[in-house]
């Protein structure tokens, strides 16, 4: 007899959208996303499955929300964003574009692309300025304003921000580097950058 074939997650149920939200033409919303009151999804943004928007949430055009993301109220995803799966981002939170915006001058051909990687945490009323890249599982504390890349597992404090610690890809803050996880035990390893990586 054969072994078992791996098991089947039940299929995703279709997107839902709030009646008070607007999802234009041309946005993709995967299975199973929710988009909620007052959100803006607009032309060519991409969210991908499993993905929550919540309350006045506005995704410009041609933003990527990787699956699994969830993204709290009244938050502004600007284009030239790209979430990886599974980012948290705090209500307020704001990702900019532009790093010399004027009313007068058009500096559409300017806007700089952001990055932000796999289970990252972005906290509440945090600023991401354009050009930057978020490492995976890094987190940024709420009212941080992110000016330079943060490395993968770094947690980031304060205006502008500044290293401060690591956290574990669960959330928990880490003691030391090479201390495991005090909350799941989980391991981690030195990288060049500062950053750390699963042992």
């Amino acid at each position: 007899m054969d072994p078992p074939g791996p098991a089947q997650r039940d299929p995703l149920p279709p997107a839902q959208v709030h009646p008070t939200a607007v999802v234009d033409a041309g946005a993709v919303l995967g299975a199973g996303a929710r988009v909620w009151h007052y959100a803006h999804v607009c032309a060519g943004a991409r969210v991908g499955e499993g993905a929550v928007l919540g309350q006045g949430v506005y995704v410009g055009p041609g933003v990527r929300i990787g699956p699994g993301c969830r993204i709290q109220n009244h938050v502004s995803v600007y284009e030239g964003v790209e979430l990886a799966a599974e980012v948290f981002v705090g209500p307020s939170a704001v990702f900019t574009n532009v790093r010399h915006p004027r009313a007068h001058v058009s500096r559409r051909h300017a806007f700089e692309p952001t990055r932000v990687g796999r289970r990252a945490t972005v906290g509440a009323n945090a600023t991401i300025v354009c050009g930057v890249t978020l490492g995976e599982a890094c987190f940024v504390a709420a009212g941080a304003v992110v000016t330079r890349d943060v490395p993968p597992r770094v947690l980031v404090m304060g205006a502008p921000a500044r290293p401060a610690g690591h956290a574990c890809e669960c959330g928990e803050r880490l003691a030391a580097p090479a201390t495991p996880c005090a909350g799941c035990g989980a391991r981690h390893r030195p990288r060049p950058d500062g950053g750390l990586d699963p042992a």
